[in-house]
Parts: C-alpha cells; sequence; structure tokens
C-alpha cells in the first residue's frame, strides 16, 4: 500500500496502482514500455486530469495533478515520469486556456478524444532547453520546415503529437524560436531507438529525426524571441509543469526508498549488536539525514505549486523559483537513495533486493533540465540582478 496517497476524488484507485507497482521491475528488466500501466490510466481518464472540465477533463491544477503523480510515482517512478510529458502539455495549455488564451484549445479537445502527446525538447549540445535550439526552423510557405534531432522522446510507443521547438535564424540580429507541435505521422520524421540507459527504462525515451518536416501553422504554437526573452507565459508554463513534476516524483521515489529502509531496518540484525540495526547509533544518524532531506523538500515542491496554480505574481523571479525547486528535490532524493543504499550493504546491489532499480532510476533525475550549472546561473544571476541572456555564460 503507498504511504502516499491520492485524493479522494482520484482515478487512482488501489488496484491500479498495485498493478503499476508489480509491473515496473519487468518493465526495467526487459527494457519493455509500461503499455499495461499506460492502457489502465488511459482508460481511468488518468490522461486527461488537467484538460478543463468545461472542455471534459478533471479540471485539476497543476498543484493537484503533481500530487496524484507523487502518489502513482510512489508506486511506479518511470510510468510516472512518461506521463509527466503528455500531462505537462495538456496542464500548461489549460492554465492559459482558463487565463482567456483559446488559442490551443484544439490540443486540450485532442487530449480528450485520446491524442498523446509527448516533449521533443532535449538536444545534444543545447544545454538551455526550450530557449536555444540545434533545431533548425525555416519559414516556408503556410508554416515551419524543421531540421535536426530530439532525444529523451518519453512515450515513444504511443505519442501522435510531438512538441517541438526549433531556432529561426532569418533574421541573425533577432533570432526566433518557434514552438510547434508534429503529428507522428508527418513526413520526413523518423523515430530511432536509442533507449537502453541507466534507468527509467520503462519511458521507452527514444530519439526523433526531423529531416525537413514541414509543420503547418495551425500547430505552432508560439514564435518568440531566443534566450530568456522568450520566456512567454507559454515557455514558462512548461518550465512550471515539467519541473515540478519532475521534482515531485523523484521525491515520491525517495520516500518510497526511505519508507522501506526504515521498515527492513529494525528486522535486521548483526553479530556485534543485541538488538536490531535500528539501534546502532550510525544508522540512525543516518536515517535522520534521510528523513531530513524529505522533511525540506515536500512544503517546498507544495509551496511553489500552490503558487502556480493560486497565481502568485512572482514576476520575472519565477524561472529561479521553479529550478530551485526541482534542483531542491532532485538533490536531496538522490542523497536520500543514495544513504539506503549505504544502510542496506552489499544485499543492496542484487536485483532482488528491489533497491538496485530504485537507485538507478533516482539518479537520473539530477540529469533531467535544467541541470546543475544551468539552474546556479539563473538562480544567481536572478539573485544578482543580472540579465539571464548575459553573454558570456560560463566562458
Amino acid at each position: 500500500m503507498n504511504a502516499i496517497q491520492p485524493s479522494q476524488s482520484s482515478v487512482l484507485s488501489p488496484r491500479i496502482l498495485e498493478a503499476c507497482r508489480e509491473r515496473a521491475a519487468e518493465y526495467d528488466r526487459e527494457n519493455r514500455f509500461f503499455t499495461e500501466d499506460f492502457v489502465e490510466l488511459r482508460d481511468a481518464g488518468y490522461l486527461t486530469l488537467a484538460v478543463p472540465k468545461e472542455l471534459g477533463g478533471a479540471g485539476y491544477t497543476l498543484a493537484e495533478v503533481v500530487r496524484e503523480q507523487r502518489c502513482l510515482a510512489y508506486a511506479a517512478a518511470p510510468t510516472a515520469l512518461a506521463i509527466n510529458m503528455h500531462l505537462y502539455w495538456t496542464g500548461l495549455v489549460a492554465d492559459l486556456w482558463r487565463a482567456g488564451d483559446k488559442s490551443l484549445e484544439w490540443l486540450l479537445r485532442a487530449a480528450v478524444e485520446g491524442e498523446v502527446f509527448a516533449a521533443g525538447h532535449a538536444e545534444s549540445g543545447n544545454d538551455l532547453p526550450l530557449l536555444l535550439s540545434t533545431t533548425k526552423a525555416e519559414p516556408a510557405d503556410g508554416g515551419y520546415v524543421f531540421t535536426g534531432r530530439k532525444s529523451f522522446g518519453s512515450l515513444g510507443p504511443v505519442w501522435t503529437y510531438l512538441g517541438i521547438h526549433g531556432l529561426d535564424t532569418t533574421d541573425p540580429e533577432a533570432p526566433k524560436v518557434v514552438h510547434a507541435f508534429m503529428p507522428r505521422d508527418s513526413e520526413n520524421s523518423s523515430t530511432v531507438e536509442t533507449w537502453d540507459v541507466l534507468g527509467m527504462r520503462a519511458t521507452r525515451s527514444d530519439d526523433t529525426v526531423l529531416d525537413g518536416v514541414f509543420v503547418p501553422d495551425d500547430l505552432v504554437a508560439r514564435v518568440v524571441p531566443a534566450g530568456a526573452a522568450g520566456l512567454d507565459a507559454f515557455v514558462l508554463g512548461i518550465f512550471a509543469w515539467a519541473l515540478l513534476g519532475f521534482g515531485n516524483i523523484y521525491y515520491a521515489l525517495a520516500r518510497r526508498v526511505f519508507d522501506e529502509t526504515v521498515e527492513r531496518l529494525p528486522k535486521k540484525g548483526s553479530l556485534g549488536l543485541t538488538r536490531s540495526m535500528a539501534y546502532h547509533p550510525g544508522l540512525q544518524n543516518v536515517v535522520a539525514d534521510m528523513a531530513l532531506e524529505l522533511e525540506a523538500i515536500e512544503p517546498h515542491l507544495d509551496r511553489i505549486s500552490a503558487d502556480w496554480s493560486e497565481g502568485v505574481n512572482h514576476g520575472a523571479i519565477w524561472p529561479s523559483k521553479l529550478l530551485a525547486a526541482k534542483h531542491r528535490a532532485v538533490e536531496g532524493s538522490w542523497k536520500v537513495v543514495d544513504l539506503a543504499m549505504d544502510l542496506a550493504g552489499g544485499f543492496g546491489i542484487f536485483k532482488k533486493a528491489g533497491l538496485e532499480r530504485l537507485f538507478r532510476d533516482a539518479r537520473l533525475g539530477r540529469i533531467h533540465p535544467g541541470n546543475p550549472f544551468l539552474t546556479r546561473e539563473i538562480v544567481a544571476k536572478t539573485a544578482l540582478g543580472i540579465d539571464l541572456d548575459e553573454m558570456p555564460r560560463w566562458g
């Protein structure tokens, strides 16, 4: 049973959560997409949680969605992580819709009809996701032509639209970032199976190659200035929904590892003790460190998620706040899981122990954008009042 419980109105029934938990090890072992989880969650209405009620969804806010994601991730973090890519598209568009911007209403209606949206932002050599791009976006009659390669395309086997972005350098003095949604059946696009990795294997996050893919204007979401100057409501919304989703998923994974650790220690003996290892002062100190990390992560995530959902005006500080919350969550969560491996000893490295898989999954949290270097840069520049586009960056 999950120690992190869903809301009373949640579609995450105990049966669904237990099934997701039981299948997680098999998906990881076989490096296989979470097909059964996906079908059950889709049929239960999980993929339309963030769609407004007026359009056929559950109308959940960001704060409500990430709490559900936290619960799902406690059972199966890779499943929650992959679905996060779809939820953040529907969530940010729902926020825009409620604010009066109906330009992407088609996406919300499409989600209700069963379309699945994935994220095509990651690119080799680009540590400024969304704000810059190695993908070319060339203006064409009635739309744009995209050429590039996108990595970490979670939901690989099931997505029907890929959210992509590319750089339009038609005017070298004023480059633009073009955000668009590419249908899966678009000509000159292909998927390359690359996903054989350390952790989060069930996400099947294969590469997508764009070799001159035309996307019509009606599927172009935004054309904004390159760099931080392009952080409009749409782009900032991607950061909010993606980063807070990531943070809650890795927090839940660490919380599960912690719960299993403190349950196991009283059953672990030692020839040097008359009582269980739970009474060892050194181990108690480590458990305290783990608990203190978790105690700090949860309220931080809750506060920033609530602020976003309640429309708190943090202005230009929002990027810093979002990155800080995600950074704090994944760094602290990794520390908890790493300490758990120390407490588990040799048994922890065996697959049958279960911790080895969670350990590998937890390590990927620190890789998700923004990386520690970008996070520190943005947080520091914000605090110092320096333009985020100030150059050189790390030179």
